[in-house]
Parts: C-alpha cells; sequence; structure tokens
C-alpha cells in the first residue's frame, strides 16, 4: 500500500533531517517542518519562538508563569503578541497558552497530514497520526556513540559537551511524548520502520524509506 504521509521521527546526531529531505525530494512530497510552528504562531499572532518553546523541556512561558505567581517575575520575561513583543502584567498573561499551543500543534500536524504526499519531521508526528493506513510512521536513530560523534564534529564540540547535549535531547524527546502523548515509555511498536545509521549512510537510509512508502 502506497504511503501519501511520511513522519520522520529523530534523536540528534542520528542524520534524520538529511534522510527526511532526500526522501521527501525523491518521493516527489512536500518536506514540512518548522513551517507547523510558524502555522502556529501566525494563528495566534505569536512569535514562532515562543510557540518553538512549548515544545521544549519546562518552557520560558511555564518558567514566567510560575515566576508570576511567587511574585518575582524576571525582567525580560515577555510573550510575543502581534508580532512583537510585550511585557505583559499578571493579569494579562494567559495560564492556559501552554496547553492551547500544544493542541493547535497536534492540529496543525494533522491538517498537513489531510492534504497528503508530505513527509513531517518532528513534532511526534508519528504519535498525532498513529492509527492512519496511509501514515509510514518511521525512528530515524543511531548508537549512543555515533550520534556524540556526529554531534561534536556537526557543532564543533569537545566529547562531554556533545555527550551532554545528547543526553538532553534524549531526555526532552522524553519529556515531549509524555506532555503531548502522554507516553511514558517509547517502543519500537510505536513505528512502523526504524532506521539504524550506525552501519547505513543517509543514501540508503533514504532508499529503506521510500522503498517501504511506496508499497
Amino acid at each position: 500500500m502506497r504511503r501519501r504521509v511520511i513522519t520522520i521521527s529523530q534523536t540528534t546526531g542520528a542524520a534524520s533531517d538529511d534522510v527526511a529531505r532526500v526522501a521527501a525530494a525523491r518521493l516527489g512530497f512536500r518536506h514540512v517542518d518548522e513551517e507547523i510552528i510558524e502555522a502556529v504562531a501566525e494563528r495566534q499572532g505569536l512569535d514562532p519562538a515562543v510557540v518553538a518553546d512549548v515544545e521544549r523541556r519546562r518552557s520560558f512561558l511555564e518558567a514566567f508563569w510560575e515566576s508570576l505567581d511567587s511574585g518575582d517575575a524576571p525582567e525580560i520575561a515577555a510573550v510575543a503578541y502581534g508580532g512583537g513583543y510585550v511585557k505583559p502584567s499578571p493579569e494579562g498573561v494567559r495560564k492556559d497558552y501552554a496547553p492551547l499551543l500544544r493542541e493547535l500543534i497536534r492540529t496543525v500536524v494533522h491538517e498537513t497530514a489531510l492534504r497528503g504526499d508530505v513527509v513531517i519531521g518532528s513534532h511526534a508526528a508519528s504519535f498525532a497520526l498513529a492509527g492512519r493506513d496511509d501514515v509510514l510512521r518511521v525512528l530515524v536513530t543511531a548508537s549512543i556513540e555515533t550520534r556524540v560523534r556526529r554531534t561534536a564534529d556537526a557543532r564543533e564540540l569537545d566529547e562531554e559537551q556533545a555527550s551532554r547535549l545528547v543526553t538532553d535531547s534524549d531526555a526532552g524527546r522524553m519529556d515531549y511524548l509524555k506532555r503531548f502523548y502522554r507516553v511514558d515509555r517509547e517502543l519500537p511498536t510505536h513505528y512502523d520502520l526504524i532506521v539504524n545509521t550506525d552501519s547505513l549512510d543517509a543514501d540508503e537510509a533514504v532508499a529503506l524509506v521510500v522503498r517501504a512508502a511506496s508499497g
């Protein structure tokens, strides 16, 4: 069965961005990633950075709201409205923004999938679109050693820095899945295809994705 939607979940250092872009090009599909965030931001009149922060561990907005409760709001705190930054008063801050934006991210992922012929990178789209027959859910990963080495090379970091970045990224992924989808443990059965780029180069990984998507 031909799949019209490919979701690419990723772990830092696994070369998943390359796999997603090249697979989309070979299939003649759109590649969508940051466009999800931009669409949500536009609907809410927010800076995309604010929406992106909701996907991170203990977002900036959540920390800001906690500081308001304690009466110790940081001077640099700001929420973006209408494309510009303003410092909100405690009465003007909407504490429902984090769950609201999480729901909007899921909504935009679904709307993107409805158009079909698309490769969606990140945003836990594999979980958002679980159960659909036209979706191929792919996880691109590699061993921790490989991912640390690639991250160190790509970002010009020493091994300790790269290891910390990869570890934090993995923790962030699990936090994301728990907050967005109440997933306590990521399992192989959450995906239709798992590609290990320890020994497969990007071109070989893409070939597997394209073949699986073509049915």
